[in-house]
């Protein structure tokens, strides 16, 4: 997998974790996670554990949880995710690892934000609708 596309997953996955992984070890934060999926929780805290530990990924993470409707400190991350992968050979490979290990479970799907959809299958000749009172219609 290239870096610009593992970098892709990795934020969209741990997106909605990050709130909660920014906390880990406290009680509340724990919970909060676990409700969010058992084991994605889990891979996600692993993940985050390697990524986390990287000061610019962790202080890039902390101002999109703080402001969470800016798409440019959500690119911030992307960014310093992906620099973090291409200065450290050994980080990119355990990540990697650790990203295969989570599709090959099947917990890398999230739905992120309002009217978001989240599929783990195949949804193809599929109408998908996120709006308020929209109607499909088919001729």
């Amino acid at each position: 997998m290239d870096i610009p596309e593992l970098v892709r997953d990795l934020t969209t996955f741990l997106a909605p974790f990050l709130p909660y992984l920014l906390k880990v070890g406290e009680k509340a934060a724990e919970e909060a996670g676990k409700k969010l999926g058992g084991e994605a929780w889990d891979r996600a805290k692993a993940l985050w554990g390697k990524l986390g530990r990287n000061e610019r990924v962790q202080k890039a993470a902390e101002v999109a949880v703080a402001l969470p409707d800016n798409p440019a400190i959500q690119q911030a991350v992307e960014a310093e995710i992906a620099r973090a992968l291409e200065e450290d050979r050994a980080l990119r490979q355990e990540v990697a690892r650790l990203w295969d290990e989570a599709r090959a479970a099947g917990v890398t799907v999230s739905a992120v934000g309002d009217r978001s959809v989240a599929i783990g299958g195949d949804v193809s000749g599929s109408v998908i609708v996120t709006g308020d009172r929209d109607t499909v219609q088919r001729v």
